[in-house]
């Protein structure tokens, strides 16, 4: 991709999905992601029934009768976009390569989250750390985003969510909204996700192919493991080997949706070819 294909790509990303963050998910965020903390607003004079707790002595010695203390929840929030960039995200059978569909939600979250005065950060991830941009505010710092996201060559093509979650615990020390953009297939990542989901609000978001899901019987065909960058071949009309690839792939699904549910994160399953927008709209309305 060259520049100017580039710029027009980011360009069509950034209409798609600020028209999204505007006029769909920026009520929802906003609803669905609470503030850290509690800032002080104003006082008032003390009402029965009102926490004496809140009372503010000094305000009250100086007018001689109680006032409290009014607090406003904080809104600025961090929101993290920890994003598998490993080889399997350049797998495709439909229209719509699987690392296009994770760069539109990547911005369609960010912008909601420019939208409502957050700050955005990314870490793009393989078997190791490739890039890490840390949290920061504004339209440019969110089209540097999509524009990494495009044109990324990471040095890997292996994949460990485990290493990207011990990474986000390192370099995030507040509390964060953390989505984790992947297909999920690794299973070695327990502890560190019980402990990102105990300090995060936290979400996982599997994007797959339909194609990944099962082996079409084609005879003998050569394959590249997206993982390993391997060339092999593989007897797809064997029952044995379908069997066990869609036992393989279905196990790691299931671990996948298993460990965030019982860590209290979210869980959202997109395929390629369906709307991403229902998905995301759905799971806001829903928690």
């Amino acid at each position: 991709m060259n520049s100017k294909e580039l710029l027009k790509k980011v360009r069509q990303i950034e209409i798609k999905s600020r028209r999204l963050s505007d006029n769909i998910f920026g009520g929802e965020y906003l609803s669905t992601f609470k503030g850290r903390g509690m800032t002080f607003s104003e006082v008032r004079k003390y009402e029965f029934g009102d926490d004496i707790r809140s009372i503010d002595w000094n305000v009250t010695a100086r007018y001689n009768e109680p006032f409290i203390k009014i607090f406003e929840e904080e809104r600025e929030l961090t929101l993290m976009l920890l994003i598998d960039v490993s080889g399997s995200k350049n797998f495709a059978t439909r229209n719509k390569l699987k690392k296009e569909i994770v760069t539109e939600i990547a911005a369609t979250l960010a912008f909601s989250a420019l939208k409502n005065n957050d700050k955005v950060g990314a870490i793009l991830f393989t078997d190791s750390i490739e890039l890490f941009i840390p949290p920061n505010k504004g339209k440019k710092h969110i089209l540097r985003i999509i524009r990494e996201l495009l044109e990324f060559k990471p040095k890997s093509s292996r994949t460990s969510i485990d290493k990207s979650l011990k990474f986000l615990l390192s370099v995030i020390q507040k509390k964060a909204i953390v989505f984790v953009l992947s297909d999920f297939i690794d299973s070695d990542y327990n502890k560190s996700l019980k402990l990102s989901a105990k300090k995060f609000d936290l979400t996982g978001i599997r994007i797959f192919d339909q194609m990944e899901t099962e082996i079409p019987k084609l005879g003998f065909v050569p394959m590249i493991d997206a993982e390993s960058d391997e060339l092999v071949w593989v007897d797809t009309s064997s029952k044995k080997i379908r069997n066990s690839y869609s036992l393989n792939y279905n196990l790691s699904i299931k671990n996948f949706e298993s460990l965030f549910t019982k860590n209290g994160a979210g869980v959202i399953n997109c395929m390629v070819d369906q709307s991403y927008v229902k998905k995301l709209l759905g799971y806001f309305k829903h928690r």
